[in-house]
């Protein structure tokens, strides 16, 4: 895929739409490479490219469901534009300050991402979820309004090991601090923050980072830093697959990973901006937004684990986030 032709108003950031968009390529590639390493046994993701037709943009997304190691492993890439309507614009406005517009405006933009989410079979070895994206907006004379990068990367357990989670920190906390070393301890806040899922009072997973509206680097070291990111995430989360994907596990502890799985699926649907940002946006592909839920979950009624387990322990993470690193 290639940004589309018909996207040619001037910006200052051209360049950086463009490379922003060739670095999710590139990335979407290599963790894919990653992933079907582990799977072993020839395993390949299924690619399905679509387009928005009238709308403008399109995607790749690639998926493996049913493997050997993953139960569901996707990672989405996307380029859209267009208008958004003003029921989008308006929710945008309550969680980025940037877009200061009066009710009832529309808006053209540009958003281009990258979107992951790996649920694994063995309930040792955790969920992970990760996303990148770059978002430009401009008035219909061509002039830009506004633009920010966001995302993150966090890492979601059954079963808590404390050295996974000092490796992926440790990783994207020597990501940021390349380039401030302020960075990490807000963006893992955030993340925490971010991931509550407020109606259980308990974070979806032990966190990892997150930011979004992030302008305050120039375009250039920002896409930067999202690289390096991205590096952060592929030194670490494969590595922590290998080391847990063939943990012996028993029916208890698999029937404990589709509780959590629940609890998963219960924040993207209620809870998550990027999914109902997805859903809003006039020609969106639902099953590349949906991609992210788990292929099994479980709810049972008023559960409570047993004082002194290792699901007990791994609540007590959720409900008071700790410092990894």
């Amino acid at each position: 895929m290639a940004i589309d032709s018909d996207i040619n108003l001037s910006s200052p950031n051209d360049s950086i739409r463009q490379r922003m968009f060739e670095l999710i390529q590139r990335k979407q590639l290599e963790i894919v490479a990653a992933s079907e390493a582990i799977e072993g046994n020839d395993t390949k993701f299924r690619s399905d490219s679509w387009e928005r037709g009238a709308e403008g943009g399109g995607g790749r997304s690639m998926l493996i469901q049913d493997g050997r190691v993953f139960e569901k492993a996707g990672v989405n890439i996307s380029k859209v534009h267009g208008v958004l309507p003003p029921q989008a614009v308006s929710q945008m406005r309550n969680d980025h300050s940037k877009l200061d517009l009066p009710a009832g405006t529309s808006l053209k933009f540009f958003a281009c991402g990258l979107s992951l989410v790996i649920h694994p079979h063995n309930p040792h070895a955790p969920t992970t979820h990760l996303n990148y994206r770059y978002f430009e907006t401009w008035d219909e004379t061509g002039k830009p309004h506004t633009w920010w990068f966001g995302g993150g990367a966090d890492l979601t357990p059954s079963y808590l090991y404390p050295e996974d989670a000092k490796q992926f920190h440790q990783a994207h906390k020597d990501a940021l601090d390349k380039h401030d070393v302020s960075l990490y301890p807000r963006f893992k806040k955030w993340c925490d923050e971010y991931f509550l899922i407020k109606h259980r009072n308990e974070t979806r997973g032990i966190g990892g980072i997150f930011f979004d509206d992030f302008d305050e680097f120039d375009a250039e070291r920002s896409l930067k830093l999202v690289e390096d990111c991205f590096n952060a995430f592929l030194e670490s989360y494969p590595a922590i697959t290998r080391r847990r994907m063939d943990t012996p596990s028993t029916d208890a502890e698999k029937n404990w990973q589709q509780i959590r799985r629940g609890r998963y699926v219960e924040f993207n649907l209620v809870l998550d901006r990027g999914t109902q940002f997805g859903l809003r946006t006039p020609g969106s592909r639902v099953e590349s937004i949906l991609m992210s839920l788990p292929r099994t979950a479980g709810w049972v009624y008023d559960h409570h684990p047993e004082p002194g387990s290792r699901e007990e322990e791994l609540l007590q993470v959720l409900q008071d986030p700790i410092e990894w690193v």
